[in-house]
């Protein structure tokens, strides 16, 4: 065996698990999710693995926070004492491909042989044991707005609705459509045609939550079980986080995987990774058409192992909402009508926060496992804000590209165009630059959204009130595009800036 195989990383083993107790108080919380994931990995891999971890990663949880820290008891539970055991930061979901990304690199540069990578959410459980406490509705309780607001008055983005990421993604979507030429039914035909073939997917995936396919049209047309959210998006095309499961996966060196008498066949190779990011902020933007961080991280990253789209034969273009996949698409020349994804999407495979993309891991390595070369892994997080793209396959890639930084910041700053400064009191005439409307339980209008631009170049925020049914129709009704018309922002009796279309 030459000396290569001590640095060639390989995943040598992969689990999953969905909880559906009957009872709330019987679930497992996210340290006992990733250690039946990980069981479960090990088993895959042949058994006799998590002692000999030498890095655990963990990705952070939103639903158990009372727990802190889940990294310790899970290693503590799972027999794991390694040199390396750390959590993200963040809940974010780009957080699996950049801790499998660090563990290849890891490996490739001698410095560990073995290392596994833990997610679990159970949102589901947490929203039914508050709602036992509190004696309403699970729906009541949604970790994901709780976690997204804040105490004291309402920032300026909260004033204009834009205070979580179904809030946010509606952006890219409206002034996406209007950049690709793309009537609004139009767009809506490829988000249905998209995210139904997400649905066939889960429905052969034994891990995927909501294992049922569902149309094209009953996708992109609301009804009572598929609600309006923020438009243009329904239900059934924004991610599904009430969801309990986890997912982990174990990462050798080729040579510890030979020891261990893997055959071949079972293993899947992991090649060089990309990432880049946007500001943080998401009113600080270059543009809402594209995202230039995304654009570099999956360019960066096949260009580093040498592939194509026409080389892949599966991806998983991370799919929180439609607009992701529709631009990660483009950058890689991948079809509509091919699936974007292994696992089945965050709507019908589950939308656990941060840790989706270690499901789409496992579901890869099982693709690849009955047949084909190469696949694509895509994560995207925060508020359109992270991404890294890392490619796996059935042979090694050139272990100097392992081996390098997959940070490419400084090639997507360079690519920025200049940010438009943001004037928070604004009025006076303006185009917009995109929107959204968002919408009550029930269906009606909460009020319609304005990123518009000023002639000058600055960005300012508007509202459209319900009341305002004309204007509404006309955001939504898709006879004209709304994106590049010309108006007037003026001054509310409440403070806030106002929307009129000339």
């Amino acid at each position: 065996m030459s000396d290569d195989a001590a640095r060639i990383p390989v995943i040598v083993g992969v689990g999953q698990v969905n909880d559906r107790p009957a009872d709330p108080r019987q679930g497992l919380d996210p340290v006992g999710l990733m250690e039946a994931a990980l069981r479960e990995a090990d088993r895959d891999a042949g058994g006799g693995w998590l002692p000999r971890l030498e890095s655990l990663a963990v990705v952070d949880n939103l639903s158990f926070r009372e727990i802190g820290d889940t990294q310790g008891p899970l290693a503590e539970r799972i027999g794991a004492k390694p040199k390396l055991l750390y959590k993200s930061s963040y809940p974010g979901g780009d957080t699996p491909i950049l801790m499998l990304n660090e563990a290849a690199r890891r490996i490739a540069q001698g410095e560990i042989q073995v290392a596994a990578v833990a997610g679990g959410e159970a949102l589901r459980t947490a929203a039914q044991l508050a709602a036992l406490k509190a004696g309403d509705d699970p729906s009541a309780h949604n970790p994901l707005r709780a976690a997204t607001g804040r105490a004291g008055p309402p920032s300026f983005r909260q004033r204009y609705g834009l205070t979580a990421p179904v809030d946010v993604y509606p952006l890219y979507e409206n002034a996406g459509r209007a950049a690709y030429g793309q009537t609004l039914a139009e767009a809506q035909a490829e988000s249905g045609e998209i995210w139904s073939r997400f649905s066939e997917v889960a429905a052969e995936n034994p891990g995927a939550w909501i294992r049922k396919p569902t149309t094209a049209e009953a996708i992109v047309t609301p009804s009572a079980d598929n609600r309006p959210i923020a438009f243009p998006y329904n239900k059934l095309m924004v991610a599904n986080s009430s969801v309990n499961q986890g997912a982990g996966f174990i990462v050798a060196s080729l040579a510890a995987a030979r020891a261990a008498g893997i055959p071949d066949e079972r293993l899947v190779y992991v090649g060089a990774g990309a990432a880049a990011h946007e500001p943080g902020d998401y009113l600080r933007r270059d543009r809402y058409d594209r995202s230039v961080s995304m654009a570099v991280s999956l360019q960066k990253a096949m260009e580093l192992n040498g592939v194509s789209a026409n080389d892949l034969d599966f991806v998983e273009l991370y799919s929180c909402f439609p607009c992701v996949p529709k631009m990660a698409r483009r950058v890689i020349g991948w079809p509509v009508d091919r699936p974007a994804t292994v696992f089945g999407g965050l709507t019908f495979g589950g939308g656990p926060i941060g840790n989706y993309m270690s499901h789409a891991v496992v579901s890869m390595v099982l693709k690849l496992r009955e047949g084909g070369r190469k696949g694509l892994l895509f994560a995207n997080g925060g508020y359109a804000t992270n991404n890294h793209t890392i490619v796996v396959g059935r042979e090694p890639f050139p272990l100097e590209a392992v081996q390098a930084d997959f940070d490419f910041q400084a090639e997507a700053d360079a690519a920025r165009e200049p940010v438009p400064e943001l004037d928070e009191s604004y009025t006076g005439p303006g185009t917009v630059e995109t929107y959204t409307v968002l919408y009550e339980r029930d269906g009606r209008p909460k009020f319609g959204v304005i990123v518009g631009r000023a002639p000058g170049g600055q960005r300012f925020l508007a509202k459209i009130p319900p009341s305002e049914e004309t204007t509404i129709a006309f955001l939504t009704s898709g006879e004209v595009e709304p994106v590049g018309r010309k108006g007037q922002a003026v001054s509310g009796q409440d403070g806030d800036v106002y929307w009129r279309f000339d």
